[in-house]
């Protein structure tokens, strides 16, 4: 069963810098934007770009998720011949170690990708916030005749030493690779999105698991290899909405600005939807106050003090007197009476006591409240 292109669908990081978050569930399953789950933007990608043979590695927590996606309905990958297969450490040829890296991850489902023989193998993450059209991006790279292709955003370059940058001709072509440069010569980031031509890539995977000191991992070790061999690698510029959620600032930001109605990021458009499973509520993005003893009753949610500029979950309750600004509820929050909050993240299933004050200073990350730190968080 011959493919084009297949997608490999990396889901496994544990996220230790969005702590509580991610205590129980992969960094990908954790809750996002009112409805949805982070790893919903990259398999609505998926489908929004033709691609419906996806296999996604699982490893850290993965209870959630692989419930969340149980046989890709939403997703419409819910397919007898191809569509979306979990592929964890367990089930991989190479027996029962964890994926050391994203290579290696990739190395040890070399049977699962060979089933379909493809032309070409696209490797995603499943902790971003983006609407790509991969089609476009495999488009790209069949026309350069690419043996890679990775998909790049401009930084400011005083930004520039964060990420790994890419050094490239006037036509794209990639040079030289730097990862978190100290003076950076380009402000061309990568956003860990590649094509390979498979047999191409196969050949530099079953090398690197022979290499002891290798990191296995795409930008360290399998990049540089090709680079170094001369090999055809070019950069594809995307020029839209694109954040990696792995802190608490940037997962705070990100849903922040889904309430900007000037970014590129949107949850209405119908001609690019978000796809998650269904439920009966909607998410509630409020920009501007919402108060006065009404209940939302498209999102389940019953608000009775004031919400500002601020995103609620489905079944979030705000009773009398409270304020909630710039903060994210989950689902099933309860928050009593004459209660403050400002810039926090509040976990799913979470009661906030009457007269509670919580608030996370300007230039600090938010807070995030859950039933396990509330105690330490109480000012009453």
């Amino acid at each position: 069963m011959k493919k084009e292109c297949i997608g490999m669908l990396l889901a496994g990081g544990e996220g230790k810098r969005l702590g509580l978050l991610t205590k129980n569930v992969a960094k990908p399953a954790v809750h996002f934007g009112g409805k949805y789950r982070i790893i919903d933007f990259t398999l609505s990608n998926c489908t929004n770009s033709g691609i419906h043979t996806v296999g996604v590695l699982t490893q850290y927590a993965p209870l959630v998720l692989n419930k969340h996606i149980g046989i890709g309905k939403p997703w419409d990958l819910d397919r007898q011949q191809d569509g979306v297969s979990i592929l964890s450490p367990y089930t991989a040829q190479e027996g029962v170690s964890w994926y050391k890296g994203t290579a290696d991850a990739i190395y040890k489902n070399i049977h699962y990708i060979e089933q379909y023989d493809p032309e070409h193998i696209l490797v995603i993450s499943g902790d971003h916030i983006y609407q790509m059209n991969y089609k476009i991006l495999l488009d790209h790279h069949i026309k350069t005749e690419a043996d890679a292709t990775i998909s790049v955003m401009e930084v400011p370059i005083d930004e520039a030493s964060r990420f790994g940058i890419l050094n490239t001709s006037d036509d794209l072509r990639i040079y030289e690779f730097e990862e978190k440069p100290q003076n950076p010569k380009s402000n061309l980031a990568s956003m860990g999105i590649y094509i390979f031509n498979w047999k191409k890539l196969k050949s530099y995977l079953l090398q690197d698991a022979e290499l002891p000191d290798s990191s296995h991992d795409f930008g360290k070790d399998i990049i540089p290899a090709m680079l170094a061999d001369s090999h055809r690698l070019f950069a594809y510029r995307f020029d839209g909405y694109w954040k990696d959620v792995g802190t608490i600032q940037s997962y705070w930001e990100a849903n922040m600005d889904l309430l900007d109605e000037d970014l590129s990021l949107s949850l209405n458009n119908k001609n690019w939807r978000t796809y998650s499973h269904d439920s009966n509520y909607s998410p509630q993005f409020i920009d501007k106050d919402a108060n006065v003893n009404r209940s939302l009753i498209n999102s389940g949610c019953w608000i009775s003090g004031t919400v500002e500029h601020s995103i609620l979950f489905e079944n979030v309750t705000v009773r009398h007197d409270s304020f909630v600004r710039e903060s994210i509820l989950h689902p099933h929050v309860k928050v009593g009476n004459h209660v403050i909050l400002e810039k926090v993240i509040v976990v799913e299933g979470t009661e906030i006591p009457d007269h509670t004050v919580i608030r996370s200073e300007a230039n600090q990350e938010p807070l995030i409240v859950s039933k396990e730190n509330l105690g330490s968080l109480l000012t009453i």
